[in-house]
């Protein structure tokens, strides 16, 4: 099969190109390189296409373009246009990515479309292959369209209008991916569904080793440097640790970096570094016995699940989160739960961790297991011929 799958991607070129580094979430570039991955060994073509978001406001045209430094030579990635002058950038954007999906269809038809999420010029290309072109959708869930990161429901015209439309999607769409049991929730009940919290890169998968051997007295946060990512309680709970030996590492970039670093300026023992490449990630996770989840809590648990959860404990680490929602019982084992992300709260939890030595709890073996290249390939592949059946 002929796939398109419309997602939020950020290749190497484009954010040379465009400005789009504060508002990038590798954690979404690496899932959606390793779900085009298990699609390509599952025998589908897959062409990838993004809005190319710019992260602000500018008097300035981008003309759009294809990937010339894409992850895989045969998973080309296409970029719409941008025009990111305030009150026209969303406009804009949606009609030209519906724009570009238009183009290559007729160029060589696809005969299924994914989307990731539900931005406006994803809704519009769904609507546009589910509504005119009578190719089947499937809705790739990773965040909640109708609350925010907390649970809580934006008010003002434009997010009702765009709730109205999430809805209407949902009557589209003729499947669906989730990270969480409540976000497979709002699927309509008859649709086929399919469970995929994270999906472990071969790189990581199988590669963990024995829990004590090379493992350091690191705390490892990786992921976009954002408030509601609680990176700043944090550094404040870390600096109440004052556990001699430890260190924390930060890895990733954002908005708030600098406030960050500031801020951890006058406690010793945090590492700041950047944007790491993916084996450089990777070492780091294997490196360190506990990773960290310092979100902010929800109101709606599951709402949400970090795809980093996935691969902190494929790579053998022990999670310190706050709630994640209802989880299997197997990767229970591999996460200690701090109730909120309050300094105080995460300082306790992480000297009650480390007094534990519950880095010698770990969920890796399942986690890889369930959630490794060639199990998602398969899962995928029962979803897919459960949606071309249904369409059929």
């Amino acid at each position: 099969m002929r796939i398109a799958y419309i997602t939020p991607y950020k290749g190497p070129v484009l954010m040379e190109r465009r400005p789009s580094l504060r508002n990038l979430s590798l954690s979404n570039k690496v899932k959606i390189e390793l779900v085009s991955h298990a699609l390509r060994a599952g025998g589908h073509d897959v062409e990838i296409i993004s809005q190319g978001e710019v992260d602000r406001y500018e008097y300035k045209y981008y003309r759009g373009f294809q990937e010339p430094k894409g992850f895989h030579p045969e998973i080309p990635i296409h970029y719409a246009s941008s025009l990111p002058i305030r009150f026209v950038n969303g406009i804009w954007s949606k009609w030209r990515t519906v724009r570009l999906f238009q183009a290559l269809h007729r160029r060589s038809p696809f005969d299924l479309v994914i989307i990731f999420n539900m931005k406006s010029g994803h809704i519009g290309c769904a609507c546009h292959a589910a509504r005119r072109l009578r190719v089947p959708v499937i809705l790739e869930y990773e965040d909640d369209s109708f609350v925010d990161i907390l649970g809580r429901s934006a008010g003002g015209f434009k997010a009702r209008h765009h709730r109205k439309a999430c809805l209407r999607t949902l009557q589209l769409i003729s499947g669906g991916i989730a990270v969480s049991p409540h976000l497979l929730s709002q699927f309509r009940p008859e649709l086929p569904r399919l469970l995929l919290r994270g999906v472990v890169g071969g790189d990581i998968s199988g590669t963990n080793g024995p829990m004590g051997e090379g493992r350091k007295n690191w705390i490892l946060y990786s992921g976009t440097h954002t408030e509601t990512n609680g990176i700043a309680q944090l550094i404040q709970g870390y600096g109440r640790l004052r556990k001699a030996g430890w260190e924390l590492h930060i890895t990733g970039h954002g908005e708030k970096t600098e406030e960050f670093k500031k801020l951890a300026e006058p406690i010793s023992g945090i590492v700041f570094h950047g944007l790491v490449s993916r084996k450089e990630l990777v070492s780091l996770l294997r490196s360190a016995r506990f990773c960290v989840n310092p979100q902010r809590s929800s109101q709606i648990p599951g709402n949400v699940f970090p795809f980093k959860i996935i691969e902190y404990l494929a790579a053998g680490a022990h999670v310190v989160s706050t709630p994640l929602g209802g989880v299997e019982k197997e990767i229970e084992r591999g996460v200690s739960y701090m109730p909120d992300n309050e300094p105080e709260t995460i300082a306790a939890a992480l000297d009650l961790a480390i007094q534990g030595r519950m880095w010698e709890n770990n969920a890796a073996e399942y986690i890889c297991g369930t959630y490794g290249p060639e199990a998602v390939a398969k899962s995928l592949r029962a979803l897919l011929e459960q949606v071309m059946a249904r369409a059929a």
